[in-house]
């Protein structure tokens, strides 16, 4: 069992199969585990518990009432179970029992919570029904010797993460690129020197945050990483952000990622890439190939459609019908996040199709 929690930092997709042998373990109904921050509430759970978990994070009942305030506030190192921390009384009046467990056949439950290194917070959560009654004190000696092994495995996972972050960021530098990793909630978790380098066009704010200093390019930034919070395919986007000292433009690319969605400890959303105005037949197509993860028939595709190329004459350079060659744009538009094929070309060849008037002086 503390072999499989510490493969979970690995391979994510364990996380259910781990949490519901953690609740057989205590003989609980079922387990959830969340991680946490001012702006958002991931989770993850035994497969029983999804939907409810679901419900609970959609909804806002994780901090609705005083209980898993209380139980983050009490530093225990160790489970906790709700009669510890309320009395019945109290219970029957905490919202997430009074206007959600209760209605769903679930009684009683017994948590744990803990900081991780990069600002969120932990916790784990085991509900039981009404006849199972509350945790005895050797199911809870029983979560107490895991407990540990979740938390290293919590603060790997989270670091690991990071270590990510910034190595996509590096890699974007080697290959000339000013880049941010920034998290669903616009946090910055990696720059690589050529973003920290462009002080005309970024603002740095606190909080780990960034403005651009052309407030259209910036107003574009903020819609863009909405809607790639909100999963939006439209979340992949290019403007102009000009440089606020000598007018000169770059092109600004959003680029959602989505490779890591099953990961809760992943916070990565989307990579800002800052790139020149380059010529529309030298575009960076392998980079954002990667980042797409676009089939090699899609490549070909797009490296097509970035070199002006019809449906018809990419059907005759790779020997298949125009609507083979249909499919696949549609494949380019749906990972992209385009809407229409001169978009891709657009985000492929960095320049973005429109017109931009000159700085008044």
């Amino acid at each position: 069992m503390v072999d499989r929690i510490y493969e979970c930092g690995f391979v994510p997709e364990l996380w259910p199969e781990v949490l519901k042998e953690t609740s057989k373990i205590s003989h609980s109904a079922g387990a959830s585990l969340f991680v946490t921050n001012p702006d958002i509430t991931a989770w993850t759970a035994s497969r029983n518990s999804q939907p409810i978990a679901e419900r609970f994070v959609a909804d806002g009942w994780y901090w609705r009432g005083q209980l898993m305030s209380r139980i983050h506030e009490s530093r225990h190192q160790g489970f906790l179970r709700d009669v510890d921390l309320c009395s019945e009384a109290e219970l029957d009046e905490e919202p997430i029992y009074r206007d959600n467990w209760r209605k769903l056949g679930l009684w009683w439950g017994a948590a744990t919570a803990f900081a991780l290194p990069t600002g969120e917070a932990v916790s784990i959560v085991l509900s039981r029904t009404a006849a199972q009654g509350p945790a005895d004190a050797e199911a809870i000696e029983r979560l107490d010797l895991l407990r540990p092994h979740f938390a290293r495995t919590a603060v790997m996972a989270a670091r690991l993460h990071l270590a990510r972050a910034e190595a996509a960021s590096q890699t974007l530098a080697a290959l000339g690129l000013a880049a941010l990793v920034l998290d669903e909630g616009g946090k910055v978790l990696a720059a690589n020197a050529l973003i920290e380098g462009l002080g005309n066009l970024v603002h740095w704010r606190a909080g780990d945050r960034v403005t651009l200093k052309d407030r259209c390019a910036d107003d574009m930034l903020g819609e863009a990483l909405v809607r790639v919070a909100l999963n939006d395919n439209g979340g992949a986007r290019s403007f102009p952000v000009r440089d606020a000292m000598t007018g000169a433009l770059m092109v600004g690319h959003v680029i959602p990622i989505r490779f890591s969605a099953r990961d809760i400890f992943a916070r990565s959303a989307a990579v800002f890439v800052l790139m020149p105005v380059a010529a529309p037949d030298s575009p960076p197509v392998e980079l954002v190939m990667s980042l797409f993860d676009l089939t090699p028939a899609e490549a070909r595709v797009a490296r097509g459609l970035a070199a002006g190329k019809t449906v018809d004459d990419l059907a005759g350079d790779n020997g298949v019908s125009p609507n083979t060659v249909r499919v696949q744009v549609r494949g380019v538009l749906e990972k992209t996040g385009c809407r229409r094929q001169t978009e891709v070309v657009a985000l492929l060849g960095g320049i973005f199709a429109l017109r931009v008037e000159p700085p008044e002086h």
